[in-house]
């Protein structure tokens, strides 16, 4: 374990040469830097996998966690903090989602980039992305782990806002900048509080502690897991901070890939998850993220119905599969929330990067109007994007079915309302995937399929096929996260709740074959409801709401107070020492008789005044 700290290290010292050589590096050194540093991230994960498991064969509870210390940090006063990294099995389960998907997705952006004038500095973002998210899920500290926490709000600004030329993109990597800001707010208090109330920020020392000496339903815990559920909702663009994922889009694709599917959404998961000693402390944190969660899943579920740019239609289904890890957190399927995480991460890369490739060769046409009829022309992008699509749908017996289905079990458990949001969350899932792969893929537009051609493919394509074998089996995978966190519950429900999970998507599917390739039903489109239609494809109208409420008063005042009022007393300052520099400057002007005339003057006041008085 003593090497441990070589896997966010490596991704690190990636940036650091990519950044020192400012943007002159070549394209073929500039790609061997940034993907080796990250598959070599991925290789030391495995090596540190197998002394884990190594430990354990030897008599080691697989839940024991190891420190590594690396050297004192911060010392001010009670806070007594190491620079320390500690691997239990849930940040194991992250570090093979991070470091394994996260190599294929920058192979991809090896060829998906290659044309763009801003390679290194491309490679140079993602690499510190990735070494960000890697301390986030190693640190053994909470103040640790909020360094990482901003590293990923910094590097997705970065990466948003990549091609900073287009206003929109600028506009788009601020909103998720400063939306999440209100998240990491929240966080930090909630980290004020810890301390202040325990006495410790080192997470393993906080989580006993909080057992210890708080209670079942203490308003104490049930502030502090609020607080931290403020922050995990901003990262994991939840409700009510959803807002910034859509707009996220305006990066190049394999960032929306990193961003949704390895990386800074599934923070928010993984803070919960780590912490989940204190949650479980609090009955009413526990409704509320099990509420947030099925209120975002459905939120974007309907939304992503009404969506015509294939990335955004990814981009809602992201936002509601991570309110089904939301979900489980809340209903304590805490293993079943990280196994969704890990077959998430691999289908969701798989869909982006699969668009990706559809987007090329389409000469960057992104509008799912202007596709159709291209499983012929795209053979392998069809294909894989069909394997997504069927994880995404949880068909079984995909990798998608065996995370999603111990979920809705686990709802049905606490409370049928949650069960019956999940199913139904499922079948508008069916329905928009059904929609999209109908869309691109099988209807035929008036002239036909569009021009395409895939000069890239090659390059393409590998990590793509790699990602649809993960997706099919990973559903056999056992993640050590499961060994690191509460055991589930045993489900039985009747077998009706049962065949009601499996059978409500592939109903979803049959709607959505009627509608969208039959052109049947088409009431059930919403043909003439343009308003609603345009309701729910803006988001429920969180925006608005948002600008209404924040940002038009906020610049209201800003223009009121244009001069500053605050700034009045420096800058009077100011205006009175530059006056008196005039007027005493006039007196040096080079005139004997003028000096001594003025010291004559001067003598006489003297005299004068200490003589009358």
């Amino acid at each position: 374990m003593d090497i441990l700290w070589l896997i966010p290290t490596l991704p690190l010292l990636g940036f650091t040469i990519l950044v020192l050589s400012s943007g002159r590096m070549p394209r073929e050194k500039a790609r061997v830097v940034g993907i080796g540093s990250i598959a070599l991230s991925f290789m030391t994960t495995l090596y540190i996998a197998t002394q884990y498991y190594a430990a354990a064969s030897h008599g080691l509870d697989h839940g024991a966690g190891f420190t590594v210390s690396l050297w004192p940090w911060i010392v001010a006063g009670d806070l007594n903090l190491n620079f320390s990294l500690y691997l239990d099995g849930l940040s194991l389960s992250m570090l093979f989602v991070i470091t394994g998907v996260g190599t294929l997705i920058h192979i991809y952006a090896s060829g998906y980039m290659w044309d763009d004038p801003d390679y290194t500095r491309f490679f140079t973002y993602m690499n510190l992305f990735v070494a960000a998210m890697l301390m986030l899920v190693l640190a053994d500290n909470l103040v640790l782990m909020f360094l990482g926490w901003e590293g990923v709000g910094l590097c997705s600004f970065l990466l948003i806002g990549f091609w900073y030329k287009d206003p929109e993109n600028g506009f788009a990597a601020r909103k998720a900048f400063v939306v999440t800001r209100a998240g990491d707010t929240a966080f930090a208090i909630g980290l004020f509080l810890l301390f202040r109330e325990l006495g410790s920020l080192e997470i393993q020392e906080i989580l006993h502690r909080a057992t210890d000496e708080w209670e079942v339903g203490a308003n104490m815990p049930t502030l502090i897991a609020i607080l931290l559920l403020g922050g995990a909702v901003g990262k994991s663009a939840q409700l009510p901070l959803q807002t910034w994922l859509p707009d996220a889009m305006a990066g190049p694709t394999p960032v929306s890939a990193l961003i949704h599917a390895a990386t800074m959404v599934t923070a928010g998961v993984y803070l919960i998850a780590r912490t989940h000693p204190v949650f479980l402390l609090s009955p009413t944190a526990m409704t509320l993220v099990a509420s947030v969660g099925l209120i975002t899943l459905l939120i974007a579920g309907f939304t992503a119905l009404n969506q015509w740019d294939i990335k955004r239609v990814l981009a809602y289904s992201t936002m509601s599969q991570i309110g089904y890890m939301f979900l489980a957190l809340g209903v304590e399927a805490w293993d079943s929330s990280i196994f969704h995480l890990m077959t998430h991460a691999l289908f969701k890369a798989l869909l982006f990067l699969t668009a990706g490739s559809i987007i090329l060769a389409l000469h960057h046409e992104q509008d799912i109007r202007k596709m159709g009829g291209l499983r012929k022309q795209l053979p392998v992008p069809f294909w894989c994007f069909l394997i997504g699509s069927a994880c995404l749908i949880a068909l079984p017996p995909t990798s998608g079915f065996w995370s999603k289905e111990p979920i809705l079990l686990a709802a049905w458990e606490v409370d049928p309302v949650f069960w019956a949001g999940a199913v139904l969350g499922a079948f508008l899932t069916a329905i928009y995937t059904t929609r999209l792969m109908i869309l691109v893929f099988f209807y035929t537009p008036e002239g036909g399929p569009p021009e395409t051609h895939e000069p890239k493919g090659w390059q393409l394509h590998p990590p793509l096929i790699i990602l649809a074998a993960l997706s099919l089996v990973a559903g056999a995978f056992h993640l050590p996260a499961a060994d690191a966190l509460p055991h589930a519950h045993e489900h039985h429900p009747p077998l009706w709740v049962e065949v009601t999970g499996i059978l409500l998507p592939l109903v979803g599917i049959f709607i959505g074959y009627q509608v969208f390739l039959k052109e049947k039903w088409q009431g059930l489109r919403l043909a003439n409801q343009q308003a609603l239609r345009d309701f729910l494809a803006k988001g429920w109208g969180f925006d608005w709401l948002y600008d209404a409420l924040l940002v038009k008063p906020f610049l209201t005042l800003a223009r009121l107070n244009r001069n500053d009022l605050v700034d009045l007393v420096p800058k009077g300052v100011v205006v009175a020492s530059t006056q008196c520099y005039y007027f005493f400057s006039r007196g040096q002007n080079g005139q004997l008789r003028f000096y001594v005339a003025t010291m004559a003057a001067a003598a006489i006041m003297i005299i004068s005044l200490a003589l009358f008085t």
